[in-house]
């Protein structure tokens, strides 16, 4: 039972958080949970995110980053399938929402950049060096590549048809300043050999607190969408939201069929497809959410549902994937083992 709970621990709490952020953000109103925003305001989940990608860094050795340059084959392949064709899958599903702000707000996970795969794909046994590559990658080009996405596909929304107020410079300083920097933060540091000693000897405690980092984001991205669906998140029927949630796990697991399909048919490693498996269908919580409410305020007031749906989907899906590749990973070792004893 112990042995369960350290492997399912996050999930649970997943099921716990994501309901109970709802719960209580409905039952505060609208007027409290702004006045709660206004006085975190967005430096602590930025620096959430921050502390996030320095733990995943500092406990990467950096040789392993060398070696994924060295053949840069997966990681260009993921991001495609990161930036690329999510987006373009997600333009005909939009089409089928049935309020026309959530058939906006999908739009947004889509197009969003990729998230610190390299938690699952450690997990899994995979290469983290080409997860954390993908983000760098996806970084760099979601300032331009997120807008560009968004104009194209969005339909006519009100007043608002015309111009949705992304701001690409505020974008660009957001991924510099969340991701970037704390990576290389992480990888300098490990420059450091007492620093790289304590950071290799404490990678499972530090993967820990990384998790529960991103738990408190989504419990207070949910806390901060409760008024929204008490307010009118079901207007358009269960069924609406329904729809919407299965069109993010539909992108999500058509993603992960592709990415891996290939990465197979190019005949790249264990390491690298679990790699791909994960890092080419994950996206970001936090600029997904900025993203949302700046359309939530061009007349989108439900964008940040499909961005959280999303979220909780891709942990509630790839932490179970990463348990069965890791499953799937021992057993090859096993197999490799007993060949070699014979």
């Amino acid at each position: 039972m112990l042995n369960w709970l350290q492997r399912r621990w996050f999930l649970l709490f997943l099921v716990v958080l994501i309901p109970g952020g709802f719960a209580i953000g409905s039952h505060l109103g609208t007027g409290r949970v702004h006045e709660f925003s206004d006085r975190i305001g967005p430096r602590v989940p930025t620096a959430l995110v921050m502390l996030v990608l320095f733990l995943m860094s500092v406990t990467l050795n950096n040789s392993r980053l060398r070696a994924a340059l060295s053949s840069p084959g997966p990681v260009l392949w993921a991001s495609f399938v990161n930036m690329g064709l999510i987006p373009l899958a997600a333009f005909p599903l939009s089409r089928l929402q049935l309020p026309p702000d959530l058939a906006v707000a999908l739009l947004i996970p889509s197009s969003a950049r990729a998230t610190h795969a390299a938690a699952w794909t450690r997990k899994a046994g995979g290469n983290d060096a080409v997860s954390l590559l993908v983000t760098l990658l996806t970084n760099g080009a979601c300032f331009v590549v997120t807008p560009l996405w968004l104009q194209l596909t969005m339909p006519p929304l009100g007043d608002a048809a015309s111009s949705y107020g992304i701001d690409a410079a505020f974008l660009m300083k957001k991924l510099i300043v969340s991701a970037l920097l704390p990576i290389l933060a992480g990888q300098s540091a490990r420059a450091l050999p007492w620093i790289a000693s304590r950071a290799d000897q404490h990678k499972t405690l530090l993967g820990v607190i990384a998790q529960s980092c991103i738990l408190v984001l989504v419990f207070w991205e949910s806390t901060k969408a409760g008024p929204q669906v008490a307010g009118g998140a079901l207007a358009g029927g269960v069924s609406a939201i329904a729809l919407v949630w299965t069109s993010c796990i539909v992108l999500h697991l058509a993603a992960m069929a592709l990415a891996v399909a290939a990465a197979r048919a190019r005949r790249f490693d264990r390491a690298a497809r679990a790699a791909i498996d994960f890092a080419a269908r994950q996206k970001t919580l936090p600029i997904g959410v900025y993203l949302a409410a700046t359309l939530s305020a061009a007349g989108a007031p439900l964008a940040v549902l499909p961005m959280l749906m999303y979220h909780a989907s891709q942990l509630f899906v790839d932490t179970t994937v990463a348990d069965r590749l890791l499953a799937g990973a021992n057993r090859e070792s096993e197999v490799i083992a007993s060949s070699s004893r014979r």
